[in-house]
């Protein structure tokens, strides 16, 4: 189930750009929940603003512990540019990614990670952790979060009290 989008809030055209990419890994990430998923939903776009790869979790359905959204995407986006380095793509996806995700973006050398909710539990950009400014790190990230961070909290509470629900007593 999609939760409410609302308008964009701003006319500036990077946030619409921005709006509009998120809009789209919230679709994603209700195909995810629909299948069982934790609902994340990840959308690579290269330089050009164009669609190279688009993902959502399947940890249940692959049996993978790895198959998070952003990492099948950038799996997926590496294939489409033909490199592991992807300086030039934005990485879009509905929650802060934990810190496997985290270290995989760092690897990829992403050009831009944008992310729609914070997590509070497992989150490696800025809520529990930092990876991408820490020492370890080989790759100074441009992070800009909180984009439709409303829908997205909103699709994983959801999705999450439904579960807590529909369990056996």
């Amino acid at each position: 189930m999609l939760p409410e989008i609302p308008p964009p809030a701003i006319d500036h055209p990077d946030y619409l750009r921005h709006y509009g990419w998120m809009r789209q890994a919230i679709i994603l990430a209700a195909a995810a929940g629909e299948a069982g998923e934790v609902p994340v939903g990840a959308i690579v776009v290269d330089g050009n603003d164009r669609l190279i790869a688009a993902a959502e979790n399947r940890r249940e359905r692959d049996h993978d512990p790895t198959a998070h959204a952003e990492v099948l995407a950038l799996r997926a986006a590496g294939q489409v540019m033909r490199s592991w380095r992807l300086e030039s793509c934005t990485l879009y996806v509905t929650l802060e990614p934990c810190p496997m995700c985290s270290g995989a973006i760092i690897q990829a050398r992403l050009g831009l990670l944008v992310y729609g909710a914070d997590d509070p539990k497992a989150g490696g950009i800025r809520t529990v952790l930092n990876l991408p400014d820490s020492p370890a790190s080989n790759h100074r990230l441009a992070v800009l979060g909180s984009i439709l961070e409303a829908p997205c909290r909103q699709q994983l509470q959801t999705w999450f009290a439904q579960r807590r629900s529909t369990k056996p007593a």
